[in-house]
This record gives C-alpha cells, sequence and structure tokens, in this order.
C-alpha cells in the first residue's frame, strides 16, 4: 500500500527527488552547454575540427574516472556530502571554462577533466540516494523521473545556452548563468539535502516507519551478500546488454557533441538558432522512450509476446532506424529536409534502449 499522509505534510523523500532531478538536470546542461559555445569559440579561436573534438571528447576522461566508484562512495561517506562535493566541483569548473579558454587549449582540456571527474559521481551517487530513500514499490518511479531528467537537462541547455551566447555577453555568458545556477542548487541541497531518513529532522514517524519497513522486508545491511561478478560476466546475456550500450553511446556521444557543429557548418543553420534545431532531438527522446516503454509492456504483458523476442525487436527497429536516417542524411542534399529526417530518427536509438536501460536499473536496485 502506498503512504497516506495528512494533506499538509510534503513527504521528505519527495523533496529528496526533486532536488535530485534539479542535481540532474544542471549537470547534464552544464556538460551540454560547450556543445552550442563551441560554435562561437572555434569562430573566435579558429580552432579546426581535430581541436574542437579534443574539447568535446576531453570531458568523458574524467567523467571515465569517477563514474564507476560514485554509488560506492556515496554508501561509505553518504549521497549528501559526495553529491555536494561533485557539484561545487563541477560548477568551479564550469565557471573556470571561459577564462580557461582564454589561457591556452590545454588549460581548456584540462578543464573539462576536471568537469567529467565532478559530474562522473553524479548518477550513481542519487541512484543510491534512491536506494536509501524510496522503498522497493517506489524505486521504479523514482527511477523512471531521473531518467526523464537527463533529457529535460538536454532539451533546455541548448536553447538557453543559444540565447545567451547571442546576448551582449556573448558566449562566455553560457557558463557564468549555468554556474550561478548550479551553485544555488548547492546551497540549497547543502540545507536540505540528507544522505538517510533518519537524518531528517522534520520527517513524520509515518513516512520514516514506512521507507524503513518496506526496506527491511527485502534488504538488510547486516545481511548483505557478495557479487557474483564472476557469474555476472560469464552470462553472454551481460556481454549482449553491455555491447548494445557501446554501440547505442558511440552514435549517442557522438551525435550530442557535434549536432550543432554538422548543422551550423554543413546546412548553414543561422549560428542564433542551432540551439534550438539541436534540442528537437532530445525532446523527441523523452517522446519515444514514454511510448517503447509503453509498446514493451503491452507486447509482453497484453499480447504474451516472449520478452526475449521483444527485447530483440525493439533493439532491430532502433539500430536499423538510426542506421537509415544517418545514411539519408549523408546522401540527401534538401538541407531542410534533412534536417528533419536526423531529428525525427535519432531518437529511434531511445525507443530500442529505454526500455533494456530502465530494467536494468530496476534489476540493480531492486
Amino acid at each position: 500500500m502506498t503512504l497516506i499522509l495528512a494533506s499538509w505534510y510534503t513527504p521528505k523523500r519527495i523533496i529528496i527527488i526533486i532536488l535530485c532531478v534539479f542535481a540532474v538536470v544542471l549537470a547534464y546542461a552544464d556538460r551540454l552547454n560547450i556543445a552550442i559555445a563551441i560554435v562561437y569559440m572555434a569562430k573566435e579561436f579558429n580552432w579546426n575540427h581535430i581541436t574542437q573534438g579534443y574539447v568535446l571528447s576531453s570531458f568523458y576522461i574524467g567523467y571515465l574516472t569517477t563514474q564507476v566508484i560514485g554509488g560506492a562512495l556515496a554508501d561509505k561517506f553518504g549521497g549528501k556530502r559526495i553529491l555536494g562535493i561533485a557539484a561545487a566541483t563541477w560548477t568551479l569548473f564550469t565557471l573556470l571554462t571561459p577564462i580557461s579558454a582564454r589561457v591556452n587549449i590545454y588549460c581548456l582540456i584540462l578543464c573539462r577533466i576536471c568537469l567529467g571527474i565532478g559530474e562522473g559521481v553524479t548518477l550513481p551517487c542519487i541512484v543510491s540516494l534512491i536506494t536509501k530513500w524510496f522503498p522497493p514499490k517506489e524505486r521504479s518511479r523514482a527511477v523512471s523521473t531521473m531518467y526523464v531528467s537527463i533529457f529535460i537537462g538536454l532539451t533546455i541547455a541548448m536553447p538557453i545556452s543559444n540565447i545567451l551566447a547571442s546576448s551582449q555577453f556573448g558566449w562566455e555568458s553560457i557558463f557564468w548563468v549555468f554556474a550561478i545556477v548550479t551553485f544555488i542548487w548547492t546551497v540549497i541541497w547543502y540545507f536540505y539535502g540528507k544522505s538517510y531518513p533518519r537524518d531528517y529532522s522534520g520527517i513524520s514517524k509515518e513516512e520514516l516507519d514506512w521507507i524503513l519497513e518496506s526496506k527491511s522486508s527485502s534488504y538488510s545491511e547486516d545481511n548483505k551478500q557478495k557479487i557474483p561478478w564472476k557469474l555476472i560476466f560469464s552470462r553472454r546475456e551481460v556481454w549482449a546488454m553491455l555491447l548494445g550500450h557501446f554501440f547505442n553511446s558511440w552514435g549517442f556521444y557522438i551525435l550530442l557533441n557535434w549536432l550543432p557543429i554538422f548543422y551550423y557548418e554543413h546546412f548553414h543553420v543561422d549560428i542564433n538558432l542551432i540551439g534550438y534545431y539541436a534540442a528537437l532531438p532530445y525532446l523527441l527522446y523523452i517522446i519515444m522512450g514514454l511510448i517503447s516503454g509503453y509498446i514493451s509492456d503491452y507486447a509482453i504483458y497484453q499480447l504474451k509476446i516472449r520478452v526475449l523476442t521483444v527485447r530483440r525487436s525493439v533493439n532491430l527497429i532502433g539500430f536499423l532506424g538510426i542506421s537509415i536516417s544517418l545514411l539519408l542524411v549523408s546522401m540527401n542534399k534538401i538541407s531542410s529536409f534533412c534536417r528533419l529526417l536526423m531529428c525525427s530518427n535519432w531518437p529511434m536509438l531511445e525507443f530500442k534502449y529505454f526500455n533494456m536501460k530502465f530494467e536494468i536499473f530496476l534489476r540493480l536496485l531492486l
């Protein structure tokens, strides 16, 4: 049963997930805003594509180093502390981005690496917080909310960055504004974020009992089982998911970073409008993610189609959709048609993969 409280009481776990959603939105906005800024920066500093590639990819060097340990750090030192330190770190290096760019390219690359280090712990840390704050029956909604917020961040970052870069304050204002907003979030998190339900002084006894009793029925801190890593990595299904995620990320992150430049240089889109064009795929991502999850559940539970068949089918549709659309984009000469084709078919990646990623999250949490 879902916990029912007095109408005047706001469940503290709702406050926590709202703060986490804003953290994810800001994290993805802060990492992506350079995709718009670099169009302006490349013109000013006369960067070629190789230099732009170094700048855009350097973030992921730092991101890789801390993403694996983020959850473990949160479990050991507390999600409030780790997420707060992470946000403060990426706020600082977001603010330093325009300064480092004017020093030299090496300072900028180092700054982007440090930004990645700060952001790498964010999602694992939030997942750890969800396991502490939400009972198993509510975790699916918490995870789906967090996951959708990724694309909300990507959707709003592009046009806002474009507006700021086109203003009298120039492309530097992109990083100043996002850094200030993230700093405000960090201050709010310091006062209202908590690692564990017991730490929240205003939490009601009913909500605390609901969280702890629901968790104790499925998990005990004193009865942790050793994770069978050898058995996990000996399963071909695991490797199939890993490879699928690898190839999904290959296309996703290339387009994530290069799409604004592609629109500007190949399709000659007005530099003041590229943010709006580039935001469309992320908006469609959200829609396709919801549709794919519904279709998959309907096929499995209503049409009684085998789970494996459904998983294979949506992956096949997704990979074929994005492959065909990218091939047509490279061949077609009509720019407006190409832009429409790119925006409408890139989210096919999400059609095939949303359901799989969401299921992996839930299996790990539950």
